[in-house]
């Protein structure tokens, strides 16, 4: 076994001058004042390609480019097994190598080393290697009701290591929120419902956006309205909006007692935070007090709404609010318009 050792051993340190091209016992000096340096750093995108340039004289002998302890070229000889690392230019003046698509892996430090008649020179440089932003995690899109704590994350790599800011968009309207990974809304509200825009910026390359939607769920409330006139045998009509996440449930009640679309000559017709309730011919008995009913999972809301007839609306025209009465020809129902 010592005999097989000894010769890798003096294999060893022959490789070793060889690669920084150093006779034995001559030491090595950096940044000879009397020789040209190469760039300090260099400094490229992921992807793109790096050119490192050395430059030389005349008096040198032997160059080489290497990569930590790896030659990659040795003058004109190509000793990487890596195709991206290509040969540009072996000139009296200049020695320069291209590493081409360029990875995060490629960052470091890189030497030229120069052999002259008398001593070896060093020239080194470091690689930056820039990557866009991109968003590696981020919440899907959430459901929560109203007044529950959410927690938004939105994880993001780059180098330089980017920015990440939240903004919140609901409707038409904008605004900034936050600019940590990590989102909070303690007791989120319905106003606070939307879409919530993480972006992720290093100024390497455009931002890496991406959304994530939070629906907020919230129990019904009446928003809307009106008590109606009707003449008897004409048409009329109440109507009822509700507010809610989920969309409300609509129910129609007169006194105790829950109206059906079809029956008692009454249609009820339900679309997205309106019910509206028709009478096809109007009665005196359909003139009264009516509840409209809105309900979720979360809760419901009712509010009452009247449809009068001729004499409530003789008497709202002569009372002392200047209520006035007007005929919609159109839909033949008699609405009640105050004027202030």
């Amino acid at each position: 076994m010592l005999g097989v050792v000894a010769p890798w051993r003096w294999l060893l340190a022959l490789c070793l001058r060889l690669l920084f091209l150093v006779p034995a016992g001559v030491p090595v000096r950096s940044g000879d004042a009397g020789f040209p340096k190469a760039m300090d750093n260099v400094t490229v995108r992921q992807g793109d390609s790096a050119i490192l340039r050395c430059a030389v004289d005349s008096r040198v002998t032997r160059v080489a480019w290497l990569n930590r302890s790896q030659i990659l070229h040795l003058g004109n000889v190509k000793w990487s097994v890596d195709p991206r690392v290509v040969l540009i230019a072996n000139t009296k003046s200049q020695y320069s190598i291209e590493i081409q698509n360029v990875g995060i892996y490629d960052e470091g430090s890189y030497t030229c080393s120069i052999q002259t008649d008398s001593e070896p020179k060093i020239s080194r440089m470091h690689l930056i290697v820039q990557v866009p932003p991109q968003i590696l995690n981020i919440s899907t899109d959430i459901t929560v009701n109203e007044g529950s704590t959410v927690t938004l994350r939105c994880l993001a790599t780059g180098r330089p290591e980017p920015t990440v800011t939240w903004r919140h968009y609901a409707g038409k309207s904008c605004r900034f929120v936050s600019d940590d990974e990590y989102l909070d809304i303690a007791r989120i509200s319905r106003e606070q419902s939307g879409d919530y825009e993480c972006s992720a910026a290093n100024e390497v390359a455009a931002p890496a956006v991406r959304r994530v939607t939070v629906t907020v769920y919230y129990p019904p409330y009446i928003s809307d309205t009106g008590n109606t006139g009707a003449f008897v045998g004409q048409k009329g009509m109440l109507h009822c909006a509700a507010l809610a996440v989920p969309l409300a449930e609509f129910h129609w009640y007169k006194e105790d007692t829950r109206l059906s679309s079809g029956l008692d000559r009454v249609r009820i017709e339900n679309k997205d935070h309106m019910s509206i309730l028709s009478f096809f011919n109007v009665s005196e008995k359909d003139y009264g007090n009516y509840t409209c009913m809105a309900s979720n999972k979360l809760g419901n809301s009712n509010a009452s709404v009247i449809l009068y007839g001729p004499g409530a609306l003789q008497n709202r025209s002569n009372s002392p609010s200047g209520t006035l009465a007007a005929t919609c020809l159109w839909c033949g129902v008699l609405y009640s318009l105050t004027a202030f």
